[in-house]
């Protein structure tokens, strides 16, 4: 049996991001304010990835904002996010940030995907094909209602 050793590295620094977008979030003076930082803030994270996770965080930045213009982007735990009316929709995750073997496409409760009694709220993402850009960009209008 293991023994519980506490966060991960990589999971507190998640939440020190966390904190530090919270912090950044309410200095902010207007709303026009916050969502120029904050989709600086996205596009600055993007830039910042590796390769891999960079090409695919660029290509899914520009399907959820070509798709759902009413999402908002805004940093969530440190990765790119966009959110309705304050509530996060839909997140990417690069692969690097918890050192898995695939970036991540995720919707939280709030995305309007329900179908039936059992839905996926999360993706693999190994690369972006024209198959992958349909899919995400179906789910993302779905998601966004």
């Amino acid at each position: 049996m293991s023994t519980y050793e506490g966060f991960s590295a990589e999971e507190r620094a998640a939440m020190k991001d966390h904190a530090t977008e919270m912090k950044k979030a309410a200095r902010r003076s207007t709303k026009a304010d916050k969502a120029a930082e904050a989709l600086r803030d996205v596009l600055e994270k993007i830039a910042e990835m590796t390769e891999d996770d960079r090409v695919l965080g660029e290509r899914v930045h520009a399907i959820v904002t070509a798709a759902a213009p009413s999402l908002a982007p805004k940093l969530w735990y440190g990765q790119p996010a966009y959110a309705l009316d304050g509530k996060l929709i839909c997140f990417f995750q690069a692969r690097a940030k918890f050192k898995t073997r695939y970036a991540t496409l995720g919707f939280s409760e709030d995305a309007k995907l329900d179908e039936g009694a059992m839905w996926a709220t999360s993706y693999a993402l190994t690369e972006m094909t024209p198959e992958v850009e349909a899919r995400i960009t179906a789910l993302v209008k779905q998601a966004a209602g």
